[in-house]
């Protein structure tokens, strides 16, 4: 069984995030061959193209991050039907300068939890668009679009409702498949 090292960011930077409680499930729950690790991009200036020629220590850490992995799962709350501006101004440091872009060919699946009743639907497809620019390999299915009630995910990352706590374990099994058949196409190493 091959391990696979998984970065995950979560769109959110609030301490108390429903979508950090949901990252926090889906680490407990991912099957043994992901190594799962959160890659922050709290402290990330805003981005300019001004920096390309000479990116700040942090920005640096930060793309080696993203580069340094496998594959990045995207845990992401919908802000004004899109996603929120910290994370996109991420993206766009680990893209950029033009050529040097850390998402391109890298397996990546996006999931979210909001209280309404899609979820973080539109986000979502948001953000899909977003990475097929970055050239990242998406996994399409199975989507998750999770509801999120009170108590449905304890502060420790604990799955209080069985149903969904298979779901999101099928979930992350079928990324951990989808990211073996894309390394397998397109190796790192290539």
């Amino acid at each position: 069984m091959t391990t696979h090292q998984v970065g995950y960011l979560i769109g959110s930077l609030a301490k108390h995030s429903i979508n950090r409680k949901l990252a926090q499930a889906l680490v407990q729950l991912a099957p043994p061959q992901l190594q799962m690790r959160e890659i922050s991009f709290k402290d990330l200036p805003l981005y300019s193209y001004d920096y390309d020629a000479d990116y700040p220590a942090v920005a640096r850490t930060f793309k080696e991050a993203i580069a340094s992995v496998d594959a990045i799962l995207f845990v992401t709350p919908e802000y004004n039907r899109s996603i929120p501006g910290g994370l996109k101004n991420a993206i766009d440091w680990a893209s950029r300068p033009y050529g040097k872009n850390s998402f391109s060919r890298k397996p990546s699946a996006v999931i979210g939890t909001s209280p309404g009743s899609i979820g973080t639907a539109v986000a979502q497809q948001s953000l899909r668009s977003v990475l097929s620019f970055c050239d990242s390999p998406q996994m399409n299915a199975p989507e998750a679009y999770i509801q999120f009630s009170t108590g449905l995910i304890t502060d420790d990352g604990e799955v209080t409702v069985g149903s969904t706590q298979e779901f999101l374990r099928n979930y992350m099994s079928e990324f951990a498949t989808f990211i073996a058949r894309v390394l397998q196409v397109l190796p790192r190493d290539a």
